[in-house]
Order: structure tokens, then C-alpha cells, then sequence
């Protein structure tokens, strides 16, 4: 029986999501601050957000990383990746990533890593973790170090006791043990507490927070080109959450939030952009919350993000399909694109 419950459910999210593709909107435009926008992800997603704000240190004032790995950390191989930068700090040679980093500046792939000096970075490991151990986190924190000399904009949470996966004050499985949908009830509110250490001075929600946003499905496929939005690992759409007062033209700022591996559109519908807190800061806060959508493929069954290259070879610089598309619509969102 729960097999067949798990089967139903898995179901029933395809049925949605098919007829969600129906009612598509095309991805708004409002009055977002260019110099308030931030990013943030958990596990695969915390890789490309990493690898999204190196790329685009100019434009990106912060990020948010849970249970990620330092930038290029992968040097394009898989077996890399799910070896060296999940289980085996000691194995990470920073040299290696700050040296690929600086040739990317020097090819004009990535902006000048100067712009990097005041980012505010915010860093959580689950003391729990299984999937990608803590001393692999700490080393990016040691990645980020050698560039962000503000005091104070460096915060790291390494205390927390939870396993893999996105920490709510609300919602999702016990803590300290895995569980299908990666988002965990640890009576830690990750969204605010990461937003909080990027923008300051946010008002926090409590946990029977009711939102009075819209959370809308916008289509994917026109921020890819060269070819379909599949061919790189991409779904046809994603999920944007709009706060009333952005709605109604207040001047509001843009975070961009990267779902983790088998937390995609296909499997989970729109529980991580529901459930893993973010909107509820948003409305307090006047925020806009972006959020991409990744897929499954046949090099990628997993539908994580690309921080190894299965989608081109240029994966963690301006010019990887996936950092391009994304780059568009933060692009759209700001209303220069």
C-alpha cells in the first residue's frame, strides 16, 4: 500500500504539472532595485547558485548557500562530483578552484572577482548531514574568504541538527533524517535567516503566516535560444512569487531561489516554492522570489542543477546554457530583457 501511495502521488504531481504547462503566464516585470538582487539554493542548487554569483559578482549583492559546494568544485566530471565535493574535504584543493576562477576572469567569463569584497554570503550546514558532509561546506566558506574582506558579511550556521535538506520552521520531516522531499521542520526559519543576513533589518513572519501574494507559473522556453529548453536540463516553466505591494508597483528587490536535486517542478509540483518559507518573508519585506526550474534528462535523472556539465562545458560561467537562461530572466524581472 504505501508504495502504491507513493506511485498515486507521483501521479497526480505529472497530472498538475501537465495541466499547469496549460496556464502558463509569461514572466512579469516590475519594479525590482538592480542593485538589491540575490540568490540562494540548497545542495545542487546551492552549487549553481554559487557558480551564478562568481559569474555575476557585479549584479549580485548576495547569496544564500545550504549544504553547497565551492565554485567549479566539480572541474567538470561527475564522479568528481558526487565523490570529492560530497564526502572528501580533504580532497579539495582551493588552489586548483581560485586558479580556474582568476582564468575565467582573465576570458571575461566571469566578472572581476574585486566585486566579490562586500558580498554578503550566508552559509548553512546541517551538523547531520549525510549527503554532503559539513567539512565540504566549510571549505566554502574557506573559497569565499579569499575574496570578501567587509566585516561581518560572511555568516555561517553550523549547528543546526539536521540531515540533508532545506530547514523550516514549519514544514517537512523530522529534522535529523532524510526524507523524500529534502525540506525539513527544524524549528529554523533557513529562508528569513539567509534573506536577513543579505539585505538586514527584515521583518520576520510567524509561523501561521498566511501569504496574500500570487505564486504564478511562467514559461521557461523563450530564455533558451539555441534550442529547447530540455536539451539543457531545463523544465518548460518555472515559479515566480509576486507580494502584493510589488504587484501594486512598490519598489521591491529580487531573490533568486535554486531548488536541490529531486525537488524539481516534475516531482514535488510547487511544494518548494509553497513550502520552504521564502514567500512568507517576501511579503513582509517586499520581495520578489524567483524560481527556476530544472528537469530530469537522461544525464541528469535526478533534475539538479549543472554544477558538473552535463549541460555544456562552460556550466559555471556567464556563458553555460543554464547561467544564461537564468540571467535572462533575473533579466526580465528587472525589465532589461
Amino acid at each position: 500500500m504505501p508504495a502504491e501511495n507513493a506511485k498515486m502521488k507521483q501521479l497526480l504531481l505529472v497530472l498538475v504539472s501537465v495541466g499547469f504547462a496549460l496556464a502558463q503566464s509569461r514572466l512579469g516585470t516590475y519594479n525590482v532595485d538592480p542593485a538589491a538582487v540575490s540568490v540562494s539554493g540548497l545542495s545542487s542548487g546551492a552549487a549553481f547558485a554559487t557558480q551564478f554569483q562568481v559569474a555575476h559578482s557585479k549584479e549580485i549583492m548576495g547569496v544564500g548557500l545550504l549544504a553547497g559546494v565551492p565554485y567549479y568544485c566539480a572541474k567538470g566530471n561527475m564522479m568528481t562530483a558526487v565523490t570529492t565535493c560530497m564526502k572528501s574535504p580533504l580532497s579539495i584543493k582551493l588552489g586548483d578552484l581560485h586558479s580556474y576562477t582568476q582564468k575565467c576572469v582573465n576570458s571575461r567569463t566571469v566578472d572581476p572577482v574585486f566585486n566579490m569584497a562586500s558580498t554578503r554570503v550566508f552559509i548553512f550546514s546541517g551538523s547531520k548531514d549525510t549527503v554532503v558532509v559539513p567539512g565540504v561546506v566549510k571549505k566554502v566558506e574557506e573559497y569565499y574568504r579569499s575574496y570578501v574582506t567587509a566585516p561581518g558579511a560572511i555568516a555561517t550556521v553550523y549547528n543546526v541538527p539536521a540531515e540533508h535538506g532545506f530547514p523550516t520552521d514549519r514544514y517537512g520531516g523530522v529534522c535529523g533524517s532524510t526524507n523524500s522531499d529534502y525540506i525539513n521542520n527544524c524549528n529554523y526559519n533557513a529562508a528569513y535567516e539567509l534573506l536577513n543576513h543579505i539585505y538586514g533589518g527584515l521583518q520576520k513572519p510567524s509561523t501561521s503566516h498566511a501569504t496574500n501574494g500570487k505564486l504564478i507559473l511562467f514559461d521557461q522556453t523563450e530564455y533558451f535560444k539555441l534550442a529547447p529548453a530540455a536539451t539543457y536540463g531545463m523544465d518548460t516553466a518555472g515559479y515566480v512569487y509576486v507580494p502584493q505591494s510589488c504587484q501594486s508597483g512598490a519598489r521591491c528587490r529580487l531573490h533568486i531561489a535554486f531548488h536541490g536535486c529531486l525537488q524539481q517542478r516534475g516531482k514535488l509540483g510547487d511544494t518548494y516554492a509553497r513550502t520552504t518559507g521564502y514567500n512568507e518573508v517576501a511579503d513582509l519585506n517586499n520581495l520578489v522570489i524567483l524560481y527556476p526550474q530544472a528537469k530530469t534528462t537522461l544525464t541528469n535523472p535526478n533534475g539538479c542543477w549543472d554544477w558538473w556539465g552535463y549541460s555544456s562545458y562552460a556550466y559555471a560561467n556567464r556563458n553555460g546554457f543554464q547561467m544564461t537562461g537564468v540571467h535572462r530572466m533575473m533579466s526580465r524581472v528587472l525589465g532589461t530583457f
